[in-house]
């Protein structure tokens, strides 16, 4: 840290960070399982890379957070989508990089990513 104006910068991008994480009813809730299983099989990848996607595009509307078991586990690491007045969303074997996709298609554009989903996973 070298500056006043470094110090605050990395204040706001850390206060940023956690009004992600807080409850807004109205909000888009994105939920990442973070149980041992899920940990296990990399959800702190994956919801660090949201966390970052969501700050990153300003979705202000758009809560991410992390939940215990949701007991899926073979699924693992799961990400679920729930957006008030819809259907949840269940988003499994979620990499970083599916999570940039989940990100831009379905927060952002509003089109359900199917390929990721447990329907489409779970044959």
């Amino acid at each position: 840290m070298k500056s006043l104006a470094e110090l605050q910068e990395i204040r706001d991008r850390t206060r940023n960070q956690v009004i992600l994480r807080e409850n807004n009813d109205n909000a888009i809730r994105v939920l990442v399982g973070m149980a041992t299983c899920g940990i296990a099989a990399g959800a702190r990848p994956v919801l660090a890379t949201m966390v970052d996607e969501v700050a990153k595009r300003g979705l202000a509307n758009v809560t991410v957070t992390q939940t215990g078991c949701i007991g899926i586990c073979q699924f693992e690491p799961v990400v679920e989508i729930v957006t008030p007045g819809q259907e949840k969303i269940t988003y499994v074997h979620m990499t970083p990089e599916k999570a940039i996709r989940v990100v831009n298609d379905h927060l952002v554009n509003g089109s359900v990513v199917t390929e990721y989903t447990i329907g489409a996973n779970s044959k």
